[in-house]
């Protein structure tokens, strides 16, 4: 993985547009610092889709379609701290629906810590972590003869562009059979005073976790990025419903990479482009999945009308 994370910093950094993939941002400090965000004023998404799963449980079961009759399999990609999908696991248990739970993370510390939590909170659960990444995981349980529900929530299929949202929904349609669903966590288009500042907090918690992504390139890769040199530039592009997180050089600077032996140029005001944010709507959607496998069959939102989690079913 050390291979691969040296590849993408060096792409990013040589490119004439500078970028670094979001994944990067999840190392431990990372987790921490996102599980601050998820419990910032500002961050309506996590309380909006909290309450789809906290007060529309039931409606959430009943759109899976799945019978207590037939053993099925529950598959969360970026199971994260699994908060709301704990709601929805309890509630099945109790209806007595026979099912397995796959949660699927890169993060092994992330993994670690929901199987305990889960342990003791739902002992009857049966609990099967993986630490992979998502496609690698889900080809692993193609084999599976049962039903499969794959969860993606907390709009991380907004992180990227339509383009590749396409792409991705298509390969991860390719490792469904008929019959398959996806619950689709997606956050909705929305004013700019509402969005910018769950990405430009009054107290400099997403400012710290974008920063983190440097400092983790200087530890595991032996750069000497200065952290004063550069600030957190969010911007949200409200007619697109794009929401672009930035790293800005505050001064014209050199940067050395002592793991790839490399000198970086950085110009002052130049940026860094480490993430986006998509925010949908029916429209947007339909056309992400028109070459897919897949058809929308229902929806689920807040009373806020802030975030929609979306049944996809395989065709």
């Amino acid at each position: 993985m050390i291979e691969q994370f040296k590849q993408d910093v060096d792409a990013g950094l040589s490119a004439n547009e500078k970028s670094l993939p979001s994944q990067y941002f999840y190392d431990a400090t990372g987790d921490r610092i996102f599980q601050e965000i998820m419990d910032m004023p500002e961050y309506y998404l996590t309380r909006a889709e909290d309450e789809i799963f906290f007060k529309k449980t039931q409606q959430l079961i009943d759109a899976l379609n799945v019978s207590k009759d037939s053993f099925f399999e529950i598959i969360e990609l970026g199971a994260g701290d699994g908060k709301k999908t704990k709601k929805l696991l309890k509630k099945l248990v109790k209806q007595g629906y026979d099912f397995v739970y796959h949660p699927v993370d890169i993060s092994g510390n992330i993994l670690e810590h929901l199987e305990q939590v889960l342990a003791k909170e739902i002992p009857d659960l049966d609990v099967q972590p993986r630490q992979d990444h998502y496609f690698d995981a889900l080809a692993a349980y193609n084999a599976s003869a049962h039903k499969k529900v794959v969860l993606f929530l907390g709009s991380n299929i907004g992180n990227l562009d339509d383009e590749l949202a396409a792409d991705f929904l298509y390969q991860m349609g390719s490792n469904f059979k008929h019959d398959d669903i996806l619950l689709l966590g997606v956050d909705l288009k929305k004013p700019r005073d509402i969005v910018l500042p769950a990405y430009n907090d009054s107290n400099g918690i997403t400012a710290r976790f974008n920063l983190n992504l440097l400092t983790r390139i200087n530890r595991e890769l032996g750069a000497n990025f200065s952290l004063d040199n550069f600030s957190h530039a969010p911007e949200y592009v409200e007619e697109e419903g794009i929401a672009y997180s930035y790293l800005l050089s505050l001064a014209t600077q050199t940067v050395y990479i002592e793991s790839l032996d490399k000198t970086y140029n950085f110009a002052e005001g130049e940026k860094i482009h480490t993430e986006i944010s998509r925010k949908y709507d029916e429209d947007i959607l339909n056309n992400i999945i028109a070459e897919t496998d897949f058809k929308l069959v229902s929806k689920i939102m807040d009373s806020n009308a802030y975030f929609a989690d979306y049944i996809l079913k395989r065709q």
